[in-house]
Protein backbone atom coordinates (compact mmCIF):
# COMPACT_ATOMS: atom_id res chain seq x y z
CA UNK A 1 0.00 0.00 0.00
CA UNK A 2 2.60 2.13 0.74
CA UNK A 3 3.98 1.75 -2.87
CA UNK A 4 0.59 2.39 -4.17
CA UNK A 5 0.13 5.32 -1.93
CA UNK A 6 3.67 7.15 -3.09
CA UNK A 7 2.64 7.11 -6.36
CA UNK A 8 -0.81 8.31 -6.13
CA UNK A 9 -1.85 11.26 -8.68
CA UNK A 10 -2.81 14.59 -6.37
CA UNK A 11 -6.01 14.84 -7.57
CA UNK A 12 -6.61 11.19 -5.80
CA UNK A 13 -4.94 12.11 -2.89
CA UNK A 14 -7.15 15.17 -2.69
CA UNK A 15 -10.45 13.33 -3.50
CA UNK A 16 -9.53 10.86 -0.49
CA UNK A 17 -8.36 13.85 1.64
CA UNK A 18 -11.93 15.35 0.58
CA UNK A 19 -13.41 11.77 1.91
CA UNK A 20 -11.56 11.26 4.59
CA UNK A 21 -10.55 7.77 3.61
CA UNK A 22 -6.69 9.41 3.77
CA UNK A 23 -4.46 11.51 5.61
CA UNK A 24 -1.78 14.01 4.41
CA UNK A 25 0.36 12.50 6.98
CA UNK A 26 -0.19 9.28 5.67
CA UNK A 27 0.79 10.42 2.22
CA UNK A 28 3.98 12.25 3.06
CA UNK A 29 5.58 9.03 5.26
CA UNK A 30 4.16 7.20 1.98
CA UNK A 31 6.71 9.74 0.06
CA UNK A 32 9.45 10.05 2.39
CA UNK A 33 9.51 5.98 2.94
CA UNK A 34 10.26 5.99 -1.15
CA UNK A 35 12.86 8.94 -0.54
CA UNK A 36 14.94 6.72 1.96
CA UNK A 37 14.47 3.49 -0.09
CA UNK A 38 15.38 5.04 -3.27
CA UNK A 39 17.55 7.89 -2.89
CA UNK A 40 20.58 6.28 -2.55
CA UNK A 41 20.22 4.49 -6.22
CA UNK A 42 19.27 7.82 -7.81
CA UNK A 43 20.07 10.63 -6.23
CA UNK A 44 17.21 12.84 -6.93
CA UNK A 45 17.24 14.85 -3.65
CA UNK A 46 20.10 16.93 -2.45
CA UNK A 47 18.19 18.29 0.78
CA UNK A 48 15.09 15.74 2.52
CA UNK A 49 13.25 17.81 5.58
CA UNK A 50 11.75 15.37 6.74
CA UNK A 51 10.61 16.53 10.23
CA UNK A 52 9.51 20.14 8.26
CA UNK A 53 7.24 17.43 5.93
CA UNK A 54 6.30 15.73 8.73
CA UNK A 55 4.82 19.41 10.68
CA UNK A 56 3.35 20.54 7.36
CA UNK A 57 1.80 17.39 6.70
CA UNK A 58 0.10 16.97 10.40
CA UNK A 59 -1.49 20.71 10.37
CA UNK A 60 -2.93 19.81 6.77
CA UNK A 61 -4.42 16.62 8.70
CA UNK A 62 -6.25 19.21 11.65
CA UNK A 63 -7.33 21.27 8.45
CA UNK A 64 -8.97 18.47 6.72
CA UNK A 65 -10.16 16.93 9.43
CA UNK A 66 -11.91 20.26 10.39
CA UNK A 67 -13.49 20.78 6.70
CA UNK A 68 -10.96 23.95 6.41
CA UNK A 69 -8.52 22.75 3.32
CA UNK A 70 -6.34 25.33 3.12
CA UNK A 71 -6.06 25.69 -0.59
CA UNK A 72 -6.18 23.48 -4.22
CA UNK A 73 -3.01 21.42 -2.84
CA UNK A 74 -3.09 21.36 0.69
CA UNK A 75 -1.59 18.27 1.74
CA UNK A 76 0.57 16.86 -1.34
CA UNK A 77 3.74 15.93 -0.87
CA UNK A 78 5.73 18.39 -3.33
CA UNK A 79 9.34 19.19 -4.25
CA UNK A 80 11.74 21.82 -4.77
CA UNK A 81 14.17 22.27 -7.47
CA UNK A 82 17.73 23.31 -6.22
CA UNK A 83 17.93 26.08 -8.17
CA UNK A 84 14.95 27.55 -6.59
CA UNK A 85 14.46 29.77 -3.25
CA UNK A 86 12.66 28.10 -0.36
CA UNK A 87 12.54 30.00 3.26
CA UNK A 88 14.99 27.54 5.44
CA UNK A 89 16.58 26.18 2.87
CA UNK A 90 19.84 27.03 1.17
CA UNK A 91 19.84 27.15 -2.83
CA UNK A 92 22.96 25.77 -3.23
CA UNK A 93 21.99 25.60 -7.10
CA UNK A 94 24.57 22.60 -7.16
CA UNK A 95 27.68 24.32 -6.75
CA UNK A 96 30.37 24.28 -4.37
CA UNK A 97 30.81 28.01 -4.18
CA UNK A 98 27.56 29.33 -3.00
CA UNK A 99 28.04 29.23 0.93
CA UNK A 100 24.87 27.74 2.95
CA UNK A 101 25.57 29.76 5.83
CA UNK A 102 23.50 33.00 4.70
CA UNK A 103 20.13 33.82 5.33
CA UNK A 104 17.18 31.58 3.75
CA UNK A 105 14.36 33.43 4.15
CA UNK A 106 12.79 34.24 1.10
CA UNK A 107 10.11 31.87 -1.22
CA UNK A 108 10.39 31.86 -5.04
CA UNK A 109 7.21 32.93 -6.59
CA UNK A 110 6.39 29.26 -7.63
CA UNK A 111 7.45 28.37 -3.73
CA UNK A 112 5.27 30.72 -2.65
CA UNK A 113 1.73 30.05 -4.03
CA UNK A 114 2.47 26.43 -3.12
CA UNK A 115 3.06 26.79 0.38
CA UNK A 116 0.06 28.94 0.39
CA UNK A 117 -1.68 26.17 -0.99
CA UNK A 118 -0.95 24.12 1.88
CA UNK A 119 1.81 22.20 -0.29
CA UNK A 120 3.61 19.72 2.25
CA UNK A 121 7.62 20.67 1.05
CA UNK A 122 9.45 17.51 1.04
CA UNK A 123 12.94 18.68 0.10
CA UNK A 124 15.00 20.01 -2.76
CA UNK A 125 16.02 18.11 -6.27
CA UNK A 126 19.04 17.59 -7.87
CA UNK A 127 20.32 20.37 -10.54
CA UNK A 128 23.46 20.76 -12.75
CA UNK A 129 25.95 23.32 -11.48
CA UNK A 130 23.36 26.64 -11.96
CA UNK A 131 21.05 24.36 -14.00
CA UNK A 132 23.57 25.13 -17.29
CA UNK A 133 22.98 21.61 -18.95
CA UNK A 134 20.62 18.92 -20.33
CA UNK A 135 22.03 16.32 -18.06
CA UNK A 136 22.06 16.34 -14.28
CA UNK A 137 25.31 15.60 -12.43
CA UNK A 138 27.20 18.18 -10.51
CA UNK A 139 30.91 18.73 -8.08
CA UNK A 140 28.25 18.98 -5.28
CA UNK A 141 25.84 16.44 -6.00
CA UNK A 142 27.40 14.11 -8.02
CA UNK A 143 25.50 11.75 -10.73
CA UNK A 144 21.43 11.71 -10.90
CA UNK A 145 20.62 8.37 -12.77
CA UNK A 146 17.37 7.21 -14.62
CA UNK A 147 15.15 4.72 -12.59
CA UNK A 148 14.64 2.58 -16.07
CA UNK A 149 18.04 1.99 -16.15
CA UNK A 150 20.54 3.29 -13.45
CA UNK A 151 23.33 3.20 -15.83
CA UNK A 152 21.64 6.13 -17.94
CA UNK A 153 21.02 9.82 -17.51
CA UNK A 154 17.13 10.88 -16.86
CA UNK A 155 18.45 14.30 -18.34
CA UNK A 156 18.65 17.85 -16.82
CA UNK A 157 18.76 19.93 -15.56
CA UNK A 158 15.90 19.17 -14.20
CA UNK A 159 16.77 15.47 -13.36
CA UNK A 160 15.92 15.64 -9.81
CA UNK A 161 12.54 16.73 -10.57
CA UNK A 162 12.19 13.78 -13.07
CA UNK A 163 13.28 10.84 -11.03
CA UNK A 164 11.35 11.87 -8.07
CA UNK A 165 8.14 12.22 -10.15
CA UNK A 166 9.19 8.84 -11.76
CA UNK A 167 9.79 6.80 -9.02
CA UNK A 168 6.44 8.29 -6.24
CA UNK A 169 9.32 10.76 -4.20
CA UNK A 170 6.58 13.67 -4.29
CA UNK A 171 3.25 14.13 -6.25
CA UNK A 172 3.43 17.67 -7.55
CA UNK A 173 7.87 19.05 -8.45
CA UNK A 174 8.74 22.38 -9.63
CA UNK A 175 11.42 22.11 -12.57
CA UNK A 176 13.13 24.69 -14.33
CA UNK A 177 13.34 24.87 -18.45
CA UNK A 178 15.47 27.63 -20.04
CA UNK A 179 16.98 25.25 -22.76
CA UNK A 180 14.20 22.06 -22.16
CA UNK A 181 15.03 21.14 -18.94
CA UNK A 182 11.56 20.41 -18.02
CA UNK A 183 11.12 18.26 -21.36
CA UNK A 184 14.46 16.79 -21.65
CA UNK A 185 14.30 14.58 -18.26
CA UNK A 186 10.57 14.12 -18.09
CA UNK A 187 11.21 12.88 -22.17
CA UNK A 188 14.18 10.73 -20.87
CA UNK A 189 11.94 9.30 -17.29
CA UNK A 190 8.75 9.00 -19.03
CA UNK A 191 6.70 11.39 -17.05
CA UNK A 192 4.50 14.39 -18.07
CA UNK A 193 6.41 17.81 -17.87
CA UNK A 194 5.45 21.75 -18.90
CA UNK A 195 7.28 24.29 -19.82
CA UNK A 196 4.67 27.53 -19.81
CA UNK A 197 4.27 30.37 -21.97
CA UNK A 198 7.14 32.63 -20.96
CA UNK A 199 5.54 34.52 -18.03
CA UNK A 200 2.92 32.28 -17.49
CA UNK A 201 4.57 31.34 -14.09
CA UNK A 202 6.43 34.26 -12.28
CA UNK A 203 9.89 34.16 -11.56
CA UNK A 204 11.96 35.53 -8.76
CA UNK A 205 14.99 36.70 -8.76
CA UNK A 206 15.04 36.45 -12.20
CA UNK A 207 17.78 33.60 -14.16
CA UNK A 208 20.83 34.87 -14.83
CA UNK A 209 20.27 32.87 -18.51
CA UNK A 210 17.35 35.33 -18.52
CA UNK A 211 13.89 35.13 -20.87
CA UNK A 212 15.06 31.63 -21.99
CA UNK A 213 14.03 30.60 -18.77
CA UNK A 214 10.93 29.22 -17.36
CA UNK A 215 9.32 27.33 -14.16
CA UNK A 216 6.47 24.50 -15.01
CA UNK A 217 5.17 21.44 -13.60
CA UNK A 218 7.03 18.33 -13.84
CA UNK A 219 3.78 14.95 -12.65
CA UNK A 220 2.81 12.30 -13.36
CA UNK A 221 -0.28 12.75 -14.90
CA UNK A 222 -1.97 15.69 -16.90
CA UNK A 223 -4.53 16.60 -14.34
CA UNK A 224 -1.47 16.60 -11.60
CA UNK A 225 -0.03 19.20 -13.97
CA UNK A 226 -3.35 21.43 -14.83
CA UNK A 227 -3.63 21.22 -11.31
CA UNK A 228 -0.14 22.58 -10.29
CA UNK A 229 -0.11 25.21 -13.32
CA UNK A 230 -3.39 27.06 -11.83
CA UNK A 231 -1.57 27.28 -8.43
CA UNK A 232 2.03 28.28 -9.97
CA UNK A 233 0.14 30.78 -12.26
CA UNK A 234 -1.04 33.05 -9.31
CA UNK A 235 0.34 36.65 -9.73
CA UNK A 236 3.57 38.03 -8.16
CA UNK A 237 4.35 41.74 -8.09
CA UNK A 238 8.27 40.45 -7.99
CA UNK A 239 8.47 39.41 -11.83
CA UNK A 240 8.59 42.61 -14.08
CA UNK A 241 8.01 40.19 -16.95
CA UNK A 242 5.02 38.20 -15.51
CA UNK A 243 1.79 37.96 -17.59
CA UNK A 244 -1.47 39.74 -16.69
CA UNK A 245 -2.97 37.23 -14.02
CA UNK A 246 -5.95 35.68 -15.79
CA UNK A 247 -7.64 33.70 -13.04
CA UNK A 248 -7.75 30.60 -14.94
CA UNK A 249 -8.45 26.85 -13.62
CA UNK A 250 -6.43 24.89 -16.03
CA UNK A 251 -8.77 21.67 -15.41
CA UNK A 252 -11.60 23.73 -16.65
CA UNK A 253 -12.04 21.52 -19.91
CA UNK A 254 -9.20 19.89 -19.46
CA UNK A 255 -10.87 16.75 -20.93
CA UNK A 256 -12.48 18.12 -23.84
CA UNK A 257 -10.02 16.29 -26.47
CA UNK A 258 -8.93 17.29 -29.75
CA UNK A 259 -11.47 16.59 -32.33
CA UNK A 260 -11.59 19.18 -35.03
CA UNK A 261 -8.44 20.65 -33.77
CA UNK A 262 -5.62 21.30 -36.77
CA UNK A 263 -2.77 19.41 -35.77
CA UNK A 264 0.59 19.42 -37.54
CA UNK A 265 3.12 16.91 -37.19
CA UNK A 266 6.98 17.16 -37.66
CA UNK A 267 9.03 14.28 -37.54
CA UNK A 268 12.27 16.69 -37.24
CA UNK A 269 13.05 20.04 -37.23
CA UNK A 270 15.53 21.66 -39.81
CA UNK A 271 16.83 18.09 -41.04
CA UNK A 272 17.92 16.72 -37.14
CA UNK A 273 18.50 12.93 -37.29
CA UNK A 274 16.17 11.14 -35.36
CA UNK A 275 16.75 7.68 -33.84
CA UNK A 276 14.86 5.11 -35.96
CA UNK A 277 12.78 4.08 -32.54
CA UNK A 278 11.57 7.50 -31.55
CA UNK A 279 10.70 8.23 -34.89
CA UNK A 280 8.42 5.42 -35.34
CA UNK A 281 6.86 6.34 -31.81
CA UNK A 282 6.13 9.35 -32.39
CA UNK A 283 4.79 8.87 -35.80
CA UNK A 284 2.35 6.36 -33.92
CA UNK A 285 1.51 9.06 -31.57
CA UNK A 286 0.47 11.42 -34.21
CA UNK A 287 -1.72 8.91 -35.47
CA UNK A 288 -3.43 8.32 -32.49
CA UNK A 289 -4.20 11.89 -32.33
CA UNK A 290 -6.22 11.70 -36.10
CA UNK A 291 -7.83 8.53 -34.02
CA UNK A 292 -9.40 11.15 -31.49
CA UNK A 293 -10.58 13.13 -34.31
CA UNK A 294 -7.95 16.10 -35.13
CA UNK A 295 -7.15 16.96 -38.57
CA UNK A 296 -3.20 15.77 -38.82
CA UNK A 297 -0.59 16.09 -41.21
CA UNK A 298 2.73 16.15 -41.75
CA UNK A 299 4.13 19.93 -41.89
CA UNK A 300 6.99 21.61 -40.35
CA UNK A 301 7.69 24.90 -39.61
CA UNK A 302 10.12 26.63 -41.75
CA UNK A 303 12.68 27.14 -38.29
CA UNK A 304 16.29 27.25 -40.00
CA UNK A 305 19.34 25.26 -37.50
CA UNK A 306 18.77 27.78 -34.09
CA UNK A 307 22.14 26.05 -32.43
CA UNK A 308 24.44 29.23 -33.23
CA UNK A 309 20.97 31.14 -32.24
CA UNK A 310 20.82 29.83 -28.76
CA UNK A 311 24.43 29.37 -27.54
CA UNK A 312 24.81 33.21 -27.98
CA UNK A 313 21.97 33.64 -25.84
CA UNK A 314 23.19 30.45 -23.29
CA UNK A 315 26.68 31.14 -23.26
CA UNK A 316 26.21 35.04 -21.86
CA UNK A 317 23.75 34.01 -19.66
CA UNK A 318 26.42 31.62 -17.92
CA UNK A 319 28.97 34.39 -18.36
CA UNK A 320 26.45 36.07 -16.11
CA UNK A 321 25.82 33.86 -13.38
CA UNK A 322 29.46 33.28 -13.00
CA UNK A 323 30.47 37.01 -13.00
CA UNK A 324 30.84 37.26 -9.23
CA UNK A 325 33.87 34.25 -9.02
CA UNK A 326 37.45 34.29 -9.37
CA UNK A 327 39.79 32.50 -11.38
CA UNK A 328 40.51 30.26 -8.63
CA UNK A 329 36.94 29.46 -7.68
CA UNK A 330 36.44 28.29 -10.86
CA UNK A 331 38.57 25.56 -10.66
CA UNK A 332 36.00 24.03 -8.02
CA UNK A 333 33.08 24.14 -10.84
CA UNK A 334 32.06 22.48 -13.08
CA UNK A 335 34.50 22.67 -16.25
CA UNK A 336 32.00 22.87 -19.05
CA UNK A 337 30.45 25.55 -17.17
CA UNK A 338 33.51 27.53 -16.85
CA UNK A 339 34.37 27.02 -21.01
CA UNK A 340 30.50 28.22 -21.85
CA UNK A 341 30.79 31.20 -19.27
CA UNK A 342 34.05 32.28 -20.85
CA UNK A 343 32.93 31.57 -24.57
CA UNK A 344 30.03 33.95 -23.55
CA UNK A 345 32.17 36.68 -22.21
CA UNK A 346 34.37 36.87 -24.99
CA UNK A 347 30.83 36.93 -27.02
CA UNK A 348 30.95 40.90 -29.19
CA UNK A 349 27.92 43.10 -28.28
CA UNK A 350 26.53 42.82 -32.14
CA UNK A 351 26.95 38.83 -32.02
CA UNK A 352 24.69 39.39 -29.18
CA UNK A 353 22.26 41.41 -30.66
CA UNK A 354 22.19 39.78 -33.78
CA UNK A 355 21.08 36.74 -31.79
CA UNK A 356 18.07 38.51 -30.42
CA UNK A 357 16.81 39.32 -33.71
CA UNK A 358 17.24 35.56 -35.15
CA UNK A 359 15.16 34.65 -32.43
CA UNK A 360 12.64 37.47 -32.83
CA UNK A 361 12.37 35.91 -36.57
CA UNK A 362 11.57 32.72 -35.16
CA UNK A 363 8.99 34.03 -33.25
CA UNK A 364 7.13 35.84 -36.10
CA UNK A 365 8.06 32.56 -38.24
CA UNK A 366 5.80 30.39 -35.67
CA UNK A 367 3.22 33.20 -35.27
CA UNK A 368 2.27 32.34 -38.70
CA UNK A 369 2.47 28.79 -38.75
CA UNK A 370 -0.09 28.57 -35.81
CA UNK A 371 -2.23 30.64 -37.98
CA UNK A 372 -2.85 27.47 -39.93
CA UNK A 373 -2.49 25.18 -37.04
CA UNK A 374 -3.79 24.77 -33.60
CA UNK A 375 -0.60 22.64 -32.07
CA UNK A 376 2.65 21.49 -33.56
CA UNK A 377 4.05 17.43 -32.65
CA UNK A 378 7.50 16.78 -32.53
CA UNK A 379 10.06 14.01 -31.22
CA UNK A 380 10.55 15.79 -28.10
CA UNK A 381 14.45 14.42 -28.20
CA UNK A 382 15.83 12.63 -31.26
CA UNK A 383 17.44 9.88 -29.09
CA UNK A 384 16.89 7.82 -25.75
CA UNK A 385 18.74 8.13 -22.96
CA UNK A 386 22.46 7.80 -22.55
CA UNK A 387 24.76 6.86 -20.14
CA UNK A 388 25.06 8.99 -17.12
CA UNK A 389 27.60 11.45 -16.52
CA UNK A 390 28.52 12.50 -19.60
CA UNK A 391 27.55 15.82 -21.24
CA UNK A 392 26.76 13.56 -24.72
CA UNK A 393 26.61 10.32 -25.64
CA UNK A 394 29.13 7.91 -25.51
CA UNK A 395 31.20 7.87 -28.97
CA UNK A 396 29.72 11.34 -30.43
CA UNK A 397 32.22 13.96 -31.49
CA UNK A 398 29.92 16.84 -30.64
CA UNK A 399 30.97 18.85 -27.09
CA UNK A 400 27.89 20.33 -25.96
CA UNK A 401 24.45 19.19 -25.27
CA UNK A 402 22.70 21.60 -27.36
CA UNK A 403 23.34 19.23 -30.19
CA UNK A 404 21.38 16.28 -29.15
CA UNK A 405 18.27 18.22 -28.07
CA UNK A 406 17.24 20.32 -31.19
CA UNK A 407 13.58 20.00 -30.65
CA UNK A 408 13.36 21.69 -27.28
CA UNK A 409 15.62 25.16 -26.98
CA UNK A 410 13.80 26.50 -29.95
CA UNK A 411 10.59 26.99 -28.04
CA UNK A 412 12.68 28.71 -25.21
CA UNK A 413 13.71 31.54 -27.94
CA UNK A 414 9.84 31.92 -29.33
CA UNK A 415 8.52 31.77 -26.03
CA UNK A 416 5.63 28.90 -26.89
CA UNK A 417 4.03 26.45 -24.56
CA UNK A 418 5.54 22.99 -24.69
CA UNK A 419 4.88 20.14 -23.02
CA UNK A 420 6.07 16.15 -23.11
CA UNK A 421 4.29 13.10 -22.88
CA UNK A 422 5.49 9.60 -23.21
CA UNK A 423 4.96 8.07 -26.30
CA UNK A 424 6.22 3.94 -25.96
CA UNK A 425 9.69 2.42 -24.80
CA UNK A 426 12.41 1.64 -26.77
CA UNK A 427 13.36 -2.46 -27.25
CA UNK A 428 15.41 -1.58 -24.65
CA UNK A 429 12.92 -0.20 -22.24
CA UNK A 430 13.94 3.36 -22.25
CA UNK A 431 11.38 6.06 -22.56
CA UNK A 432 10.61 7.92 -25.63
CA UNK A 433 9.04 11.25 -25.56
CA UNK A 434 6.13 13.05 -27.80
CA UNK A 435 6.24 17.04 -27.72
CA UNK A 436 3.25 19.51 -27.91
CA UNK A 437 3.61 22.84 -28.72
CA UNK A 438 1.31 25.27 -28.75
CA UNK A 439 0.13 28.71 -30.13
CA UNK A 440 2.07 31.24 -27.72
CA UNK A 441 -0.08 31.78 -24.53
CA UNK A 442 -2.12 28.48 -25.69
CA UNK A 443 -1.39 27.03 -22.65
CA UNK A 444 -4.41 25.38 -22.21
CA UNK A 445 -5.01 24.30 -25.51
CA UNK A 446 -1.27 21.99 -24.84
CA UNK A 447 -2.75 20.83 -21.92
CA UNK A 448 -5.85 19.43 -23.27
CA UNK A 449 -4.32 17.67 -26.24
CA UNK A 450 -1.70 15.77 -23.77
CA UNK A 451 -4.79 14.53 -21.42
CA UNK A 452 -6.35 13.42 -24.84
CA UNK A 453 -3.11 11.38 -25.53
CA UNK A 454 -2.88 10.45 -21.87
CA UNK A 455 -6.39 9.03 -21.71
CA UNK A 456 -5.58 7.12 -24.99
CA UNK A 457 -2.42 5.70 -23.66
CA UNK A 458 -2.50 5.58 -20.22
CA UNK A 459 1.34 6.38 -19.08
CA UNK A 460 3.11 3.70 -16.78
CA UNK A 461 5.81 4.44 -14.71
CA UNK A 462 8.90 1.85 -14.33
CA UNK A 463 9.06 -0.84 -12.67
CA UNK A 464 11.72 -0.86 -10.43
CA UNK A 465 12.20 -4.82 -9.48
CA UNK A 466 12.04 -5.26 -12.86
CA UNK A 467 13.07 -2.13 -15.56
CA UNK A 468 16.68 -1.10 -13.01
CA UNK A 469 19.54 -3.05 -13.70
CA UNK A 470 22.26 -3.29 -11.23
CA UNK A 471 25.11 -1.10 -10.88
Amino acid sequence: MSRELALMPATELLANYRAKKLSPVEAAKAALARIAALNGRFNAFCRVDEAGALAAARASEQRWQRGEAKGLVDGVPTTVKDILLAKGWPTLRGSKLISPDQPWDEDAPAVARLREQGAVLLGRTTTPEFGWKGVTDSPLTGITRNPWNEQMTPGGSSGGAAVAAATGMGALHIGTDGGGSIRMPAGFTGIFGLKPSFGRVPAHPLSPFGTLAHIGPMTRTVADGALMLTVLAQPDERDWYALPPDGRDYRDGLGDGVKGLRIAFASTLAKAPVDPEVAASVAQAARTFAELGATVEEAAPPLPDSYETFARHWFPGAANALRAFTAEQRKQMDPGLVEIAEAGARLPLLDYLAAVREREAMGVTMNRFHRQWDLLLTPTLPIPAFAAGREVPDGDARKRWMTWTPFTYPFNLTRQPAATVPSGLTKAGLPIGLQIIGTLYDDARVLRAARAFEQAQPFEMPRLSESVRAR
